[in-house]
Order: C-alpha cells, then sequence, then structure tokens
C-alpha cells in the first residue's frame, strides 16, 4: 500500500464526522469543500489544483451553487483529497489496496474505468471456480449499482458492461460444478440487465436490447424465472410499438408467477401499467397499478433481491403520477407527482429530473404555462452534466409547447437556458 499522502488529504478525524459523511454520501462537494476550507483549513485555491476544478467554480460549489456528477471528476476528488471509495459509492480506490492489480485481470475493464476491484478472483482458463464466487459477484453487482443512483448510463455503462463480460469470460473459462455454473449464470443475468439499463439511459437503444436479450436466455437457462421476467420488463420499456409492449409486460408478469418476491412484482406491475398507460389503456393502468401496491404492501418473509429494492411508495406514487400524465389526465397526475417529488432528494439528479419532466408535461396539459416553465427550469437545472439522454428528451415536446408562449417573461427565462445548456 502506498504510503504518499497528498497535502490536501483530508484529516482522518475530519472524515468521520457526520456532516462530512453525509455531504459525501449526497455528493455535495460543494459543502465538503466549504468544510474542509474552515475546518483543515484548506484554501479553495488548494482545492481547486488539486481537485483540478476551476477556483471560481470552487467557490461557487461552496456557496450551494451548482453539483459535481462527472463520474471522472468524483474520482479525482476522491483522489485528491483520499476520500475512500466506499464514502462517495465507489470500490476501494488504488491507493487503498495497493497495486495489486494482476490477481484481479478478469475485471480489467472495470479498473479501466477507475474502479478498484475488491475481489480476490480464481485465474482462467482452467481454474476450479468455487461455490462461494456467485455470491461474492452477486453481492458485488449491488454495490456497483449505487452508481446509477447518482451517475447517468454515458458514466456507467462501461463499468457494468466490464463485469457482465469478466463474468462471461468466467463462465466460458473456468470449471465448476453444475450448481455453481448455475448461480454463475443467474449472476450474468442480472449484470447484463444492470449494463442494458446503463446502455438504454445513455441512448444506446440496440445495445440495450440485445443485452436484455442475453439476460433473459442467461436467466431461462440458469432456471431464474423471477431475473427472466424483469428482462421481460426491460424489454417492454424500451418497446416503441405500445401494443408489443403491453404483451411483453403481461408476459413478464406471468413469468415471474404469483410467489415472486413481492418488490419483484411491485416492479413488474408498474412496469406493465407504464405500457398500458403508453397503449392509452386508463382502465388497464389503474389494475396494473394496484396490484404493484398490493403486492409491495405484503410483509415479505424472505430477502428481496436487490435489483428491486428500489421500489418503494415514494416510486410507486411518481409512476402513478407519470401514467397519469401520459394518459392526459393532469389533475389526477399533478397532485401525485408533486408531493412524491417534494421530498425526492437533489443528488438522485437524473431520476428528479427525468420525473420532473412529466410534472412540467402535467401542467402544459392543464394549461399551467408559467409552472410548467419553472419546472423545465428545475429539469434543465438538475440535468446539466448529467450523462443520461432521457431527461432532455423527454422534456423537448414541453419546450415545443413553451415555444409559443415565449411572450412571458418565465418561458423567456427558460427557453434561453434551454438553448444554453
Amino acid at each position: 500500500m502506498t504510503t504518499y499522502r497528498p497535502p490536501t488529504a483530508l484529516p482522518p478525524g475530519f472524515l468521520l464526522r457526520q456532516d462530512v459523511k453525509t455531504a459525501l454520501a449526497r455528493h455535495d462537494f460543494g459543502a465538503v469543500f466549504r468544510l474542509a476550507h474552515t475546518a483543515v483549513p484548506l484554501s479553495y485555491a488548494q482545492l481547486a489544483q488539486a481537485c483540478e476544478i476551476k477556483p471560481d467554480r470552487v467557490g461557487l460549489l461552496a456557496r450551494g451553487r451548482g453539483r459535481i456528477t462527472s463520474f471522472e471528476k468524483i474520482t479525482t476528488i476522491a483522489d485528491a483529497l483520499r476520500i475512500p471509495g466506499h464514502m462517495v459509492s465507489l470500490a476501494p480506490r488504488p491507493w487503498e489496496n495497493g497495486d495489486d492489480v494482476r490477481r484481479r485481470e478478469f475485471l480489467t475493464a472495470s479498473a479501466g474505468a477507475g474502479l478498484a476491484v475488491a475481489l480476490t478472483v480464481p485465474q482462467v482458463p482452467g481454474k476450479r471456480l468455487g461455490s462461494s464466487l456467485p455470491d461474492q459477484l452477486r453481492d458485488r453487482t449491488a454495490r456497483l449499482r449505487r452508481l446509477d443512483d447518482i451517475l447517468g448510463g454515458g458514466d456507467t455503462h462501461r463499468v457494468y458492461l466490464g463485469e457482465y463480460q469478466a463474468t462471461k469470460r468466467l463462465l466460458r473459462e473456468g470449471t465448476y460444478t453444475e450448481t455453481t455454473g448455475r448461480d454463475l449464470l443467474s449472476v450474468l443475468a442480472e449484470q447484463a440487465q444492470q449494463a442494458g439499463w446503463a446502455a438504454f439511459d445513455a441512448g444506446r437503444h440496440d445495445d440495450a436490447r440485445g443485452l436484455y436479450e442475453d439476460s433473459h436466455h442467461a436467466a431461462t437457462t440458469a432456471g431464474d424465472h423471477v431475473l427472466a421476467a424483469n428482462a421481460l420488463a426491460f424489454l417492454a420499456y424500451q418497446e416503441r410499438d405500445p401494443r408489443a409492449a403491453e404483451h411483453i409486460a403481461l408476459q413478464s408478469c406471468h413469468t415471474a408467477g404469483p410467489h415472486a418476491p413481492p418488490s419483484a412484482r411491485a416492479l413488474l406491475h408498474e412496469r406493465r401499467a407504464w405500457a398500458h398507460a403508453l397503449a392509452g389503456e386508463p382502465g388497464e393502468t389503474e389494475r396494473a397499478l394496484e396490484e404493484a401496491v398490493g403486492a409491495l404492501a405484503e410483509r415479505a418473509d424472505a430477502p428481496q433481491p436487490d435489483w428491486a429494492a428500489w421500489v418503494d411508495h415514494t416510486e410507486l406514487q411518481i409512476m402513478t403520477g407519470r401514467c397519469w400524465s401520459e394518459l392526459g389526465r393532469p389533475l389526477r397526475a399533478v397532485p401525485v407527482l408533486e408531493q412524491a417529488l417534494s421530498g425526492f432528494d437533489d443528488a438522485h439528479a437524473r431520476d428528479k429530473a427525468l420525473y420532473m419532466t412529466w410534472l412540467a408535461s402535467a401542467y402544459m396539459s392543464a394549461g399551467e404555462v408559467e409552472q410548467a416553465a419553472a419546472t423545465a427550469t428545475r429539469v434543465l437545472t438538475l440535468a446539466a452534466g448529467v450523462a443520461s439522454v432521457r431527461p432532455r428528451q423527454k422534456l423537448a415536446p414541453v419546450l415545443d409547447e413553451l415555444a409559443h408562449h415565449r411572450g412571458l417573461s418565465e418561458v423567456a427565462n427558460t427557453l434561453e437556458l434551454a438553448s444554453n445548456v
């Protein structure tokens, strides 16, 4: 392990402060800079030079203006200030684990993207893979999934794809028991979905579809019907033909069956609701949403899959609002979206920006032009610098409608901002 500590390394005691830990977990680096400036102390000029950020921007961030959302910049800050990876949702940094990289060769793609690997994995080809390896990889996949909370697919796709390709290589070149091979196939299916989602978020739809299809095949071969159902739900979500999407979404729910984990059934039913909404079916939409709420309300005696753990009451509220907005029912969409988004953390900038596009659309449908413009401004601010194409794509029709009202000052300001970001 390297003993070098840069002059801007934050003291261990400072990193243990609750306000610092909270700021790091939220990726609120402006707050970190402000606290380090007063408590360490470090000048803004020192922080700017070490973190490769313009001095004036460090000052703006410290005053709460703007956010750091680039994966590369987050890793630069972590290394310059010696912030342990786990405090900012990264794997351990190279200076935490030394230079022992060769034993982790199977994840070269991920390491190249700036992630150090925390697992010791047998070398291939020909090595016997132990029965504990699938659980290790599944845990690692769950940890890496947290990156999607704060980064867009343009930043994470290469990382997730590297994980998938590495596990594929293990299956191809390693030796293992039938049970271990089946478990590895299940992990591979989960990783393919994660990589596919990042590709979809980055606008690479053909890549996403291929990964989802690979996931469905791997999960089916492994006998993991719930994960196979989720692959179908992903395919339905990006299907452009509304009727085809409905069919695939229904198939996903049938594939999972009534005994699937409650959180997984809630996710599949809310995706089915979305497909019905796009097809203009309000009755089927409402029934699917009710089934999702019912599934989520069930007591789960067994552990729930991590890939469905993000589905909660707030998520279902947001999906409900999205569906009613898509169905052109703003009086039902606006209240539920306003309530759900009022407590939604800005740290999840991509998701909040995306969800707010449906609120802006609902305001436009209701004739509330100024409210639509104000919401669109929030979307543009939140989405700035996030490596995801979806918020801006979804906002485009709203901006087109707002252009007919550019005589209103609120609208003019929004359109000017849109032209500059």
